[in-house]
Protein backbone atom coordinates (compact mmCIF):
# COMPACT_ATOMS: atom_id res chain seq x y z
CA UNK A 1 0.00 0.00 0.00
CA UNK A 2 1.35 3.42 -0.92
CA UNK A 3 1.57 6.31 1.53
CA UNK A 4 -1.13 8.14 -0.42
CA UNK A 5 -3.47 5.16 -0.22
CA UNK A 6 -2.73 4.77 3.46
CA UNK A 7 -3.66 8.39 4.11
CA UNK A 8 -6.92 8.00 2.24
CA UNK A 9 -8.11 5.06 4.29
CA UNK A 10 -5.59 3.91 6.92
CA UNK A 11 -8.09 1.74 8.70
CA UNK A 12 -9.51 -0.10 5.71
CA UNK A 13 -13.02 1.07 6.57
CA UNK A 14 -15.30 1.18 3.54
CA UNK A 15 -17.41 4.30 2.86
CA UNK A 16 -20.60 2.44 3.80
CA UNK A 17 -19.09 1.48 7.17
CA UNK A 18 -18.02 5.10 7.76
CA UNK A 19 -21.55 6.33 7.00
CA UNK A 20 -23.00 3.75 9.40
CA UNK A 21 -20.52 4.84 12.06
CA UNK A 22 -21.59 8.47 11.62
CA UNK A 23 -25.26 7.53 12.05
CA UNK A 24 -24.51 5.45 15.12
CA UNK A 25 -22.40 8.09 16.86
CA UNK A 26 -24.65 11.00 15.91
CA UNK A 27 -27.88 9.49 17.19
CA UNK A 28 -26.67 9.43 20.79
CA UNK A 29 -25.74 13.10 20.73
CA UNK A 30 -29.06 13.95 19.11
CA UNK A 31 -30.88 12.18 21.94
CA UNK A 32 -28.70 13.84 24.61
CA UNK A 33 -29.30 17.33 23.29
CA UNK A 34 -32.95 16.70 22.55
CA UNK A 35 -33.25 15.91 26.25
CA UNK A 36 -31.14 18.94 27.18
CA UNK A 37 -33.46 21.21 25.20
CA UNK A 38 -36.75 19.77 26.42
CA UNK A 39 -35.70 19.92 30.07
CA UNK A 40 -34.87 23.61 29.73
CA UNK A 41 -37.99 24.49 27.75
CA UNK A 42 -40.20 22.50 30.14
CA UNK A 43 -38.60 23.89 33.31
CA UNK A 44 -41.74 25.70 34.48
CA UNK A 45 -43.87 22.53 34.13
CA UNK A 46 -41.24 20.43 35.91
CA UNK A 47 -41.01 22.98 38.73
CA UNK A 48 -44.78 22.81 39.18
CA UNK A 49 -44.89 19.01 39.17
CA UNK A 50 -41.85 18.05 41.21
CA UNK A 51 -41.47 20.72 43.85
CA UNK A 52 -43.87 21.96 46.56
CA UNK A 53 -46.22 24.71 45.45
CA UNK A 54 -46.25 28.12 47.08
CA UNK A 55 -43.00 29.67 45.93
CA UNK A 56 -42.72 29.54 42.13
CA UNK A 57 -39.26 31.11 42.07
CA UNK A 58 -37.85 28.64 44.58
CA UNK A 59 -39.38 25.76 42.64
CA UNK A 60 -37.88 26.99 39.37
CA UNK A 61 -34.46 27.46 40.97
CA UNK A 62 -34.67 23.93 42.35
CA UNK A 63 -35.47 22.67 38.86
CA UNK A 64 -32.38 24.36 37.42
CA UNK A 65 -30.28 23.14 40.34
CA UNK A 66 -31.26 19.58 39.41
CA UNK A 67 -30.41 20.46 35.80
CA UNK A 68 -26.94 21.67 36.83
CA UNK A 69 -26.29 18.56 38.92
CA UNK A 70 -26.10 16.52 35.73
CA UNK A 71 -23.11 18.56 34.55
CA UNK A 72 -21.12 17.81 37.67
CA UNK A 73 -21.69 14.10 37.07
CA UNK A 74 -20.12 14.32 33.61
CA UNK A 75 -16.47 14.18 34.79
CA UNK A 76 -17.32 11.05 36.79
CA UNK A 77 -18.83 9.55 33.66
CA UNK A 78 -15.73 10.55 31.71
CA UNK A 79 -13.40 8.96 34.25
CA UNK A 80 -15.48 5.76 34.14
CA UNK A 81 -16.46 5.36 30.49
CA UNK A 82 -13.31 6.81 28.91
CA UNK A 83 -10.99 4.12 30.30
CA UNK A 84 -13.70 1.51 29.74
CA UNK A 85 -13.68 2.43 26.04
CA UNK A 86 -9.92 1.86 25.94
CA UNK A 87 -10.34 -1.59 27.52
CA UNK A 88 -13.45 -3.09 25.91
CA UNK A 89 -13.86 -0.90 22.81
CA UNK A 90 -15.65 2.26 21.72
CA UNK A 91 -18.71 0.54 20.24
CA UNK A 92 -19.65 -1.26 23.46
CA UNK A 93 -19.37 1.92 25.50
CA UNK A 94 -21.53 3.81 23.01
CA UNK A 95 -24.19 1.10 23.34
CA UNK A 96 -24.07 1.22 27.15
CA UNK A 97 -24.31 5.01 27.42
CA UNK A 98 -27.23 5.38 25.03
CA UNK A 99 -29.08 2.67 26.94
CA UNK A 100 -28.52 4.51 30.23
CA UNK A 101 -29.37 7.86 28.69
CA UNK A 102 -32.58 6.83 26.94
CA UNK A 103 -33.81 4.78 29.90
CA UNK A 104 -33.28 7.63 32.37
CA UNK A 105 -34.85 10.17 30.01
CA UNK A 106 -37.92 8.00 29.51
CA UNK A 107 -38.14 7.46 33.28
CA UNK A 108 -38.29 11.22 33.93
CA UNK A 109 -41.44 11.33 31.83
CA UNK A 110 -42.95 8.54 33.94
CA UNK A 111 -42.11 9.73 37.46
CA UNK A 112 -45.28 10.67 39.41
CA UNK A 113 -45.61 14.25 40.60
CA UNK A 114 -44.91 15.63 44.07
CA UNK A 115 -48.65 15.61 44.80
CA UNK A 116 -48.71 11.85 44.23
CA UNK A 117 -45.55 10.57 45.96
CA UNK A 118 -44.28 13.58 47.91
CA UNK A 119 -40.57 14.17 48.42
CA UNK A 120 -39.72 10.99 46.53
CA UNK A 121 -40.61 12.83 43.27
CA UNK A 122 -37.77 15.42 43.35
CA UNK A 123 -35.38 12.75 44.68
CA UNK A 124 -36.12 10.51 41.72
CA UNK A 125 -35.78 13.46 39.36
CA UNK A 126 -32.35 14.26 40.81
CA UNK A 127 -31.19 10.64 40.57
CA UNK A 128 -32.34 10.34 36.96
CA UNK A 129 -30.71 13.64 35.96
CA UNK A 130 -27.45 12.51 37.59
CA UNK A 131 -27.67 9.24 35.67
CA UNK A 132 -28.13 11.23 32.47
CA UNK A 133 -25.08 13.34 33.29
CA UNK A 134 -23.04 10.24 34.13
CA UNK A 135 -23.92 8.60 30.81
CA UNK A 136 -23.31 11.87 28.91
CA UNK A 137 -19.78 11.82 30.30
CA UNK A 138 -19.14 8.72 28.20
CA UNK A 139 -21.06 9.87 25.14
CA UNK A 140 -19.13 12.75 23.63
CA UNK A 141 -15.59 11.47 24.16
CA UNK A 142 -16.40 7.96 23.01
CA UNK A 143 -18.32 9.29 20.01
CA UNK A 144 -15.49 11.60 18.93
CA UNK A 145 -12.90 8.82 19.23
CA UNK A 146 -15.19 6.37 17.43
CA UNK A 147 -15.63 8.66 14.41
CA UNK A 148 -12.00 9.78 14.36
CA UNK A 149 -10.84 6.15 14.26
CA UNK A 150 -13.31 5.20 11.51
CA UNK A 151 -12.63 8.20 9.30
CA UNK A 152 -10.10 8.28 6.46
CA UNK A 153 -7.20 10.59 7.27
CA UNK A 154 -8.11 12.94 4.43
CA UNK A 155 -11.68 13.40 5.64
CA UNK A 156 -11.42 13.05 9.41
CA UNK A 157 -12.43 16.65 10.12
CA UNK A 158 -15.53 16.32 7.94
CA UNK A 159 -16.58 12.98 9.47
CA UNK A 160 -16.02 14.01 13.10
CA UNK A 161 -17.84 17.33 12.56
CA UNK A 162 -21.11 15.40 12.29
CA UNK A 163 -20.88 14.72 16.02
CA UNK A 164 -21.28 18.38 16.94
CA UNK A 165 -23.68 18.84 14.02
CA UNK A 166 -25.95 16.24 15.60
CA UNK A 167 -25.86 18.20 18.86
CA UNK A 168 -27.37 21.24 17.14
CA UNK A 169 -29.92 19.04 15.38
CA UNK A 170 -31.00 17.52 18.71
CA UNK A 171 -31.28 20.92 20.36
CA UNK A 172 -33.37 22.35 17.53
CA UNK A 173 -35.58 19.25 17.43
CA UNK A 174 -36.24 19.60 21.16
CA UNK A 175 -37.11 23.28 20.88
CA UNK A 176 -39.47 22.64 17.97
CA UNK A 177 -41.14 19.69 19.74
CA UNK A 178 -41.93 21.66 22.90
CA UNK A 179 -43.06 24.73 20.97
CA UNK A 180 -45.32 22.62 18.75
CA UNK A 181 -46.92 20.91 21.75
CA UNK A 182 -47.53 24.25 23.47
CA UNK A 183 -49.16 25.47 20.26
CA UNK A 184 -51.37 22.44 19.69
CA UNK A 185 -52.36 21.57 23.27
CA UNK A 186 -54.31 23.67 25.73
CA UNK A 187 -52.53 24.97 28.81
CA UNK A 188 -54.41 22.46 30.99
CA UNK A 189 -53.50 19.56 28.71
CA UNK A 190 -49.87 20.64 28.57
CA UNK A 191 -49.70 20.90 32.35
CA UNK A 192 -51.48 17.58 32.84
CA UNK A 193 -49.74 15.24 30.39
CA UNK A 194 -48.34 17.20 27.45
CA UNK A 195 -45.04 17.99 29.17
CA UNK A 196 -44.34 14.25 29.48
CA UNK A 197 -44.63 13.58 25.72
CA UNK A 198 -41.15 14.87 24.73
CA UNK A 199 -39.55 12.56 27.30
CA UNK A 200 -41.41 9.62 25.77
CA UNK A 201 -40.19 10.67 22.32
CA UNK A 202 -36.62 10.85 23.64
CA UNK A 203 -36.96 7.33 25.02
CA UNK A 204 -38.10 6.03 21.63
CA UNK A 205 -35.27 7.83 19.84
CA UNK A 206 -32.85 6.25 22.29
CA UNK A 207 -34.21 2.78 21.52
CA UNK A 208 -33.65 3.38 17.81
CA UNK A 209 -30.14 4.63 18.54
CA UNK A 210 -29.38 1.56 20.66
CA UNK A 211 -30.51 -0.72 17.84
CA UNK A 212 -28.22 1.09 15.39
CA UNK A 213 -25.25 1.02 17.75
CA UNK A 214 -25.63 -2.68 18.54
CA UNK A 215 -25.23 -3.40 14.82
CA UNK A 216 -21.96 -1.44 14.58
CA UNK A 217 -18.54 -3.01 14.62
CA UNK A 218 -15.73 -1.50 16.63
CA UNK A 219 -13.27 0.87 15.01
CA UNK A 220 -10.52 -0.57 12.80
CA UNK A 221 -7.97 1.28 14.95
CA UNK A 222 -9.13 -0.40 18.16
CA UNK A 223 -9.49 -3.81 16.49
CA UNK A 224 -5.89 -3.53 15.30
CA UNK A 225 -4.77 -2.62 18.80
CA UNK A 226 -6.64 -5.58 20.28
CA UNK A 227 -5.34 -8.04 17.68
CA UNK A 228 -1.77 -7.01 18.41
CA UNK A 229 -2.32 -7.50 22.16
CA UNK A 230 -1.51 -3.87 22.93
CA UNK A 231 -4.76 -2.85 24.65
CA UNK A 232 -3.92 -1.08 27.90
CA UNK A 233 -4.94 -2.82 31.12
CA UNK A 234 -4.78 0.44 33.09
CA UNK A 235 -5.72 3.12 30.54
CA UNK A 236 -6.68 5.76 33.12
CA UNK A 237 -3.32 5.57 34.88
CA UNK A 238 -1.47 5.37 31.58
CA UNK A 239 -3.36 8.37 30.16
CA UNK A 240 -2.70 10.54 33.21
CA UNK A 241 0.98 9.60 33.47
CA UNK A 242 1.92 9.61 29.78
CA UNK A 243 -0.58 11.98 28.16
CA UNK A 244 -1.06 14.70 30.76
CA UNK A 245 0.01 17.38 28.29
CA UNK A 246 -2.68 16.61 25.67
CA UNK A 247 -5.23 16.27 28.50
CA UNK A 248 -4.40 19.82 29.58
CA UNK A 249 -4.47 20.92 25.96
CA UNK A 250 -7.96 19.58 25.35
CA UNK A 251 -9.21 21.20 28.57
CA UNK A 252 -7.97 24.56 27.29
CA UNK A 253 -8.98 23.88 23.69
CA UNK A 254 -12.67 23.33 24.44
CA UNK A 255 -13.10 26.27 26.84
CA UNK A 256 -14.44 28.53 24.08
CA UNK A 257 -16.01 25.49 22.40
CA UNK A 258 -18.22 25.03 25.47
CA UNK A 259 -18.62 28.62 26.69
CA UNK A 260 -19.52 29.73 23.17
CA UNK A 261 -21.92 26.86 22.64
CA UNK A 262 -23.80 27.32 25.91
CA UNK A 263 -23.95 31.10 25.50
CA UNK A 264 -25.30 30.83 21.95
CA UNK A 265 -27.73 27.95 22.41
CA UNK A 266 -28.88 28.12 26.05
CA UNK A 267 -28.17 31.57 27.49
CA UNK A 268 -29.25 33.80 24.60
CA UNK A 269 -32.85 32.48 24.36
CA UNK A 270 -33.46 33.53 27.97
CA UNK A 271 -31.41 36.72 27.41
CA UNK A 272 -33.88 37.61 24.65
CA UNK A 273 -36.83 37.47 27.02
CA UNK A 274 -35.33 38.47 30.37
CA UNK A 275 -32.90 41.21 29.32
CA UNK A 276 -33.92 42.34 25.84
CA UNK A 277 -37.68 42.12 26.60
CA UNK A 278 -38.55 40.22 23.44
CA UNK A 279 -41.33 37.64 23.47
CA UNK A 280 -40.88 33.88 23.77
CA UNK A 281 -41.90 33.59 20.12
CA UNK A 282 -39.14 36.04 19.16
CA UNK A 283 -36.63 34.03 21.19
CA UNK A 284 -37.80 30.82 19.52
CA UNK A 285 -37.29 32.23 16.03
CA UNK A 286 -33.86 33.55 16.97
CA UNK A 287 -32.63 30.22 18.35
CA UNK A 288 -34.10 28.49 15.29
CA UNK A 289 -32.14 30.75 12.95
CA UNK A 290 -28.96 30.30 15.02
CA UNK A 291 -29.40 26.51 14.99
CA UNK A 292 -29.94 26.44 11.23
CA UNK A 293 -26.76 28.48 10.78
CA UNK A 294 -24.85 25.81 12.73
CA UNK A 295 -26.50 22.94 10.87
CA UNK A 296 -25.62 24.46 7.49
CA UNK A 297 -22.05 25.55 8.30
CA UNK A 298 -20.52 22.85 10.50
CA UNK A 299 -20.02 19.97 8.00
CA UNK A 300 -18.48 22.09 5.19
CA UNK A 301 -16.26 23.85 7.72
CA UNK A 302 -15.19 20.44 9.02
CA UNK A 303 -14.27 19.51 5.44
CA UNK A 304 -12.38 22.82 5.11
CA UNK A 305 -10.30 21.90 8.17
CA UNK A 306 -9.16 18.82 6.24
CA UNK A 307 -7.88 21.07 3.45
CA UNK A 308 -6.31 24.03 5.26
CA UNK A 309 -5.64 22.50 8.68
CA UNK A 310 -7.33 22.38 12.08
CA UNK A 311 -5.26 25.21 13.56
CA UNK A 312 -6.30 27.69 10.88
CA UNK A 313 -9.99 27.31 11.75
CA UNK A 314 -9.38 27.08 15.49
CA UNK A 315 -7.35 30.29 15.48
CA UNK A 316 -9.91 32.00 13.23
CA UNK A 317 -12.81 31.01 15.50
CA UNK A 318 -11.06 32.04 18.71
CA UNK A 319 -9.89 35.36 17.27
CA UNK A 320 -13.37 36.06 15.87
CA UNK A 321 -14.92 35.57 19.31
CA UNK A 322 -12.31 37.82 20.91
CA UNK A 323 -12.80 40.57 18.32
CA UNK A 324 -16.53 40.42 17.56
CA UNK A 325 -18.18 39.30 20.84
CA UNK A 326 -18.42 42.86 22.17
CA UNK A 327 -19.80 44.55 19.02
CA UNK A 328 -22.26 41.68 18.49
CA UNK A 329 -23.59 42.08 22.03
CA UNK A 330 -23.95 45.80 21.33
CA UNK A 331 -25.99 44.83 18.25
CA UNK A 332 -28.11 42.51 20.39
CA UNK A 333 -28.98 45.46 22.62
CA UNK A 334 -30.06 47.95 19.94
CA UNK A 335 -33.75 47.19 20.52
CA UNK A 336 -34.28 45.90 16.99
CA UNK A 337 -35.45 42.30 16.72
CA UNK A 338 -33.92 41.92 13.26
CA UNK A 339 -30.58 43.19 14.55
CA UNK A 340 -30.73 40.90 17.58
CA UNK A 341 -31.45 37.83 15.44
CA UNK A 342 -28.63 38.82 13.06
CA UNK A 343 -26.21 39.12 16.00
CA UNK A 344 -27.36 35.74 17.38
CA UNK A 345 -26.82 34.16 13.95
CA UNK A 346 -23.35 35.74 13.68
CA UNK A 347 -22.33 34.34 17.07
CA UNK A 348 -23.60 30.91 15.95
CA UNK A 349 -21.51 31.22 12.78
CA UNK A 350 -18.36 32.02 14.78
CA UNK A 351 -19.05 29.09 17.08
CA UNK A 352 -19.45 26.86 14.03
CA UNK A 353 -15.99 27.85 12.77
CA UNK A 354 -14.37 26.70 16.00
CA UNK A 355 -16.37 23.55 16.81
CA UNK A 356 -16.15 22.23 13.26
CA UNK A 357 -12.45 21.53 13.86
CA UNK A 358 -12.08 21.23 17.64
CA UNK A 359 -13.42 17.70 18.13
CA UNK A 360 -11.19 16.16 15.46
CA UNK A 361 -8.20 18.14 16.71
CA UNK A 362 -8.85 16.89 20.24
CA UNK A 363 -9.06 13.25 19.18
CA UNK A 364 -5.86 13.58 17.15
CA UNK A 365 -3.92 14.69 20.23
CA UNK A 366 -3.98 11.18 21.71
CA UNK A 367 -2.63 7.76 20.81
CA UNK A 368 -5.24 5.06 20.18
CA UNK A 369 -4.17 3.17 23.30
CA UNK A 370 -5.38 5.97 25.62
CA UNK A 371 -7.49 8.12 23.28
CA UNK A 372 -10.86 7.47 24.88
CA UNK A 373 -9.49 7.97 28.41
CA UNK A 374 -7.56 11.15 27.69
CA UNK A 375 -10.26 12.72 25.55
CA UNK A 376 -13.12 11.93 27.94
CA UNK A 377 -11.25 13.16 31.02
CA UNK A 378 -10.13 16.44 29.47
CA UNK A 379 -13.35 17.25 27.67
CA UNK A 380 -15.69 16.49 30.56
CA UNK A 381 -13.64 18.38 33.14
CA UNK A 382 -13.78 21.41 30.86
CA UNK A 383 -17.50 21.12 30.12
CA UNK A 384 -18.33 20.77 33.82
CA UNK A 385 -16.25 23.79 34.84
CA UNK A 386 -16.84 26.09 31.87
CA UNK A 387 -19.73 24.73 29.79
CA UNK A 388 -22.55 23.93 32.18
CA UNK A 389 -21.80 27.03 34.25
CA UNK A 390 -21.67 29.44 31.28
CA UNK A 391 -25.36 30.50 31.40
CA UNK A 392 -25.12 31.00 35.17
CA UNK A 393 -21.88 33.01 34.92
CA UNK A 394 -23.30 35.15 32.11
CA UNK A 395 -26.47 35.84 34.09
CA UNK A 396 -24.44 36.60 37.23
CA UNK A 397 -22.24 39.04 35.32
CA UNK A 398 -25.27 40.96 34.04
CA UNK A 399 -26.81 41.07 37.51
CA UNK A 400 -23.58 41.90 39.33
CA UNK A 401 -22.35 44.62 37.00
CA UNK A 402 -25.67 45.98 35.76
CA UNK A 403 -24.10 45.84 32.30
CA UNK A 404 -26.10 43.93 29.69
CA UNK A 405 -22.95 43.58 27.56
CA UNK A 406 -21.03 41.76 30.33
CA UNK A 407 -21.42 38.22 28.84
CA UNK A 408 -19.25 39.38 25.94
CA UNK A 409 -16.31 39.77 28.32
CA UNK A 410 -16.68 36.13 29.39
CA UNK A 411 -16.66 35.04 25.75
CA UNK A 412 -13.54 37.12 25.11
CA UNK A 413 -11.70 35.65 28.12
CA UNK A 414 -12.66 32.09 27.09
CA UNK A 415 -11.52 32.77 23.51
CA UNK A 416 -8.13 33.98 24.69
CA UNK A 417 -7.62 30.84 26.82
CA UNK A 418 -8.43 28.57 23.87
CA UNK A 419 -6.34 30.63 21.45
CA UNK A 420 -3.28 30.35 23.68
CA UNK A 421 -3.90 26.59 23.93
CA UNK A 422 -4.21 26.19 20.15
CA UNK A 423 -0.85 27.91 19.69
CA UNK A 424 0.79 25.12 21.74
CA UNK A 425 -0.69 22.38 19.54
CA UNK A 426 0.82 20.73 16.49
CA UNK A 427 -1.08 20.55 13.21
CA UNK A 428 -2.72 17.12 12.89
CA UNK A 429 -4.98 17.38 9.84
CA UNK A 430 -4.57 14.61 7.23
CA UNK A 431 -2.02 12.76 9.35
CA UNK A 432 -2.40 9.12 10.51
CA UNK A 433 -3.53 8.59 14.08
CA UNK A 434 -0.84 7.49 16.51
CA UNK A 435 -1.37 3.96 17.77
CA UNK A 436 0.80 3.88 20.89
CA UNK A 437 1.80 6.51 23.43
CA UNK A 438 5.43 5.99 22.46
CA UNK A 439 5.25 5.11 18.76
Amino acid sequence: MTVDEDQRRPSGAEPAAVRQAVRGAAIGNTVEWFDFAIYGFLATYIADKFFPSGDETAALLSTFAVFAAAFFMRPLGGFFFGPLGDRIGRQRVLAIVILLMSASTLAIGLVPSYDSIGVLAPILLLVLRCLQGFSAGGEYGSGACFLAEYAPNRHRGFVVSFLVWSVVVGFLAGAITVTALETWLSEDAMNSYGWRIPFMIAGLLGAVGLYIRLKLGDTPEFRSLRESGEVSQSPLREAVTTSWRPILQIIGLVVIHNVGFYIVYTFLPSYFTETLDFSKVDAFWSITVASLVGIVLIPPLGALSDRIGRKSLLIAGAVAFAVFAYPLFLLLNTGSLAAAIAAHAALAAIESVFVSASLAAGAELFATKVRSSGYSIGYNVSVAVFGGTAPYVATWLVSRTGNDIAPAYYLIAAAIVSLLTVLTMRETARKPLRKLVHP
